[in-house]
């Protein structure tokens, strides 16, 4: 695991975790914002969603709130992490339905972008659609698969979650919609999909997603889009350990990202 500069909350002697007023006024500044950019660019899904979480504005809410609706919608909880956990644990929490949020928000210097995946994200981007049934089935899959998976086919795992989870698009009656988080919570992303001419826009199919490189540092130079948020019921059923084998033995499509640059030393 990578270092990390942020160090997420403990509960007190009174079960509750006790952010500053500094930190729920980040909460406040980053909810108000991104709601802005998703009208009229979110998924119905997710604004059902949000609607059923009704999410403080003022303040980061607490993790027994968010459990208070998904436990009766879908059977997740969200379970509280530190900054950074390993995939072990990640793949072991998800395959027993408790989504991990690390609980901490980051600092208004990385008000814009943060690499470790912090409250706002988790709770803002991707808990709303844990209220939907084949949005929480295909994560609970996914958990599962990851579980017993080899270190070199959890690398292929990731694309899938990348491509969908995080940066998944649907193609709606209405138009292009967000479902995926890293999306749904970034700003600089969501006005990326929808306004810049750069990003390719391909149809899902399980093995070109597993194929497809990505970096966490850019903004997405593909995104993989689905005709219904319905359709990860069917991607769940499908056999993705199966796909993964079919995807080493084909290897990668080539980058369509120019490599990272190195940091000097």
């Amino acid at each position: 695991m990578k270092a990390t500069q942020y160090v997420a909350h403990k509960p007190g002697p009174d079960g509750l975790i006790h952010y500053s007023t500094e930190e729920n006024a980040i909460w406040q500044t980053l909810v108000e914002r991104q709601l802005g950019h998703l009208e009229g660019r979110a998924c119905q899904e997710y604004i059902d969603g949000m609607a059923r979480l009704n999410l403080p504005k003022a303040r980061i809410p607490q993790l027994d709130e968010i459990n208070q609706v998904l436990m009766p919608a879908t059977g997740w909880q969200v379970s509280r992490v530190p900054a950074l956990i390993s995939f072990d644990h990640f793949f072991e929490l998800l395959a027993s339905q408790r989504f991990p949020v690390a609980t901490f928000i980051r600092t208004r210097e990385e008000l814009d972008y943060l690499q470790e995946p912090d409250i706002f994200h988790e709770l803002f981007g991707h808990c709303p659609l844990l209220t939907n049934p084949a949005f929480a089935r295909f994560t609970h899959t996914y958990g599962q698969l990851g579980l017993d998976a080899s270190p070199q086919d959890r690398v292929f795992l990731a694309r899938l979650y990348w491509f969908t989870v995080e940066f998944g698009l649907l193609n709606t009656p209405d138009g292009r919609r967000i479902y995926g988080g890293g999306i749904l919570s970034s700003p600089g992303e969501t006005g990326y999909a929808f306004k810049s001419p750069k990003p390719e826009f391909r149809r899902f199919e399980l093995l070109d997603v597993l194929r497809t490189p990505y970096r966490i540092d850019i903004m997405q130079p593909i995104y993989y889009v689905l005709d219904s948020i319905d359709e990860l019921f069917h991607i769940a059923e499908m056999d993705i350990m199966g796909n993964i084998q079919e995807a080493k033995a084909l290897g990668l499509f080539a980058p369509t990202f120019p490599p990272k640059e190195k940091q000097a030393s």
